[in-house]
């Protein structure tokens, strides 16, 4: 039975209150909770309530009074620009930047994620002070992001890192141990100065689709092929990172299981089932229970929920299914949209301004060279457009309470 994801944030409320391994994170779930159906509504409420958890990762809405003040001077000392750069995630080499990649994060990118194959941890450690060193702005670090699931989507493989198995093996243990093993693949990461994993992977791939599911099941990368399966998966190793400090994101947003593309190689990719409070929506609300600091949104295009807009551009998605059904106040972030197939045919530029309007954070750019037309082209729309210029600065508040929250934002 399929119940509406609206549920969530009012059973919340009367309870308790990427592709293949060269690239970037490819290819894409709700809390049943009452009988009584609940209509979704197209845009979200004005306060939507995020589901209750025991230990819920700091929002903008729940942060200290400090850390607040300390991100209103952050916002007022950077200049537009780069703000702008705070919300694209440029692609570099695992092995360390290029010499025409760290030009580009000079240019104060704010994040950064790891691309190819890295050397040793240690060696890695190194890679990464000097992006830190390259990207800080006034005291503003930037989020360092690998995909580190495991099984064929490993970034960081060398002397020092775990091998990781797929998350059909992983899926196969008990939570206990999962989360506990996370624990351990999440401290290496923090060790090598890598402070986000782009994973756990949300998506519910039915068994009889997994052999057509290049961008998942082809690749071993789901929990199970039941929501409930996915959702102990994805808590799991939600909470062991989270105990290493590492922030995870759940994707991709709603749902890579049912489409047959991957969309870093093929375009035109859709989802002709998944509806807007659909039951295989679940492990992403689980995944935000469980303290997930990011959603990550697809590039697939979902007809029965809105047919004119990749899920990336839609704000029926974004505003009134992540922020509204799911009463997700944290950052949002792409999955890539630099070298992806899927949105070759989009100006580089309106691929940032179109997701940031939409309600997006972060803009994942597998093409480091397209991130000074990503950062040019949200400053234009924001000097000529005030109402786009409020969702960027909301934009880049969400991003730096994150940044507080993993100890990326100094005041003094």
């Amino acid at each position: 039975m399929r119940r509406p994801v609206a549920l969530i944030a009012l059973t919340a409320l009367v309870v308790a209150g990427c592709g293949d391994s060269n690239s970037p994170t490819a290819g894409p779930s709700t809390v049943p909770s009452s009988s009584v159906p609940i209509e979704p509504t197209e845009q979200p409420s004005e306060e939507p309530s995020s589901p209750a958890t025991e230990t819920p990762p700091p929002t903008a809405t729940d942060t200290p009074t400090d850390a607040v003040n300390c991100i209103d001077q952050k916002l007022q000392s950077l200049t537009l620009r780069e703000q702008a750069a705070q919300l694209i995630m440029t692609g570099i080499d695992a092995s360390g930047m290029t010499s025409a990649q760290k030009a580009v994060v000079e240019q104060k990118s704010g994040s950064v994620f790891l691309m190819g194959t890295s050397g040793s941890l240690a060696h890695t450690r190194s890679a990464m002070s000097a992006v830190n060193t390259a990207a800080t702005v006034k005291g503003v670090r930037p989020l360092i992001a690998a995909d580190q699931e495991g099984g064929q989507i490993q970034r960081l493989k060398g002397s020092g890192f775990d091998r990781i198995p797929a998350a059909t093996v992983q899926g196969t243990w008990s939570s206990s141990k999962l989360t506990t093993q996370a624990q351990v693949w999440g401290s290496q990461l923090k060790q090598a100065g890598v402070n986000v994993d782009l994973a756990p992977v949300a998506d519910v791939v039915p068994s009889s689709l997994k052999s057509q599911n290049a961008p998942i099941g082809q690749l071993n990368r789901e929990y199970g092929d039941t929501p409930a399966e996915a959702s102990r998966g994805v808590q799991a190793f939600v909470q062991g990172m989270r105990k290493a400090g590492v922030a995870t994101s759940v994707k991709h947003f709603p749902g890579l299981g049912r489409v047959r593309g991957n969309t870093d190689f093929s375009s035109g990719v859709v989802d002709n089932v998944t509806v807007r409070g659909d039951a295989d929506l679940q492990p992403f609300a689980d995944g935000i229970k469980a303290g997930a600091s990011m959603v990550m949104i697809s590039t697939v295009t979902y007809t029965k929920i809105d047919p004119k807009n990749r899920a990336i551009f839609s704000p029926t998605v974004i505003q009134g299914m992540v922020r509204g059904d799911l009463g997700w106040q944290g950052v949002v972030i792409t999955d890539d949209v630099g070298a992806a197939a899927e949105v070759a045919s989009v100006p580089a530029g309106a691929r940032a301004t179109r997701f940031v309007a939409a309600g997006g954070d972060i803009v994942i750019n597998a093409k480091a060279g397209l991130t000074t037309t990503m950062v040019d082209a949200l400053v234009a729309r924001a000097q000529e457009d005030k109402t786009f210029a409020a969702k960027l600065t909301s934009s880049v508040r969400r991003v730096l309470t994150l940044k507080q929250d993993h100890g990326l934002v100094g005041c003094g």
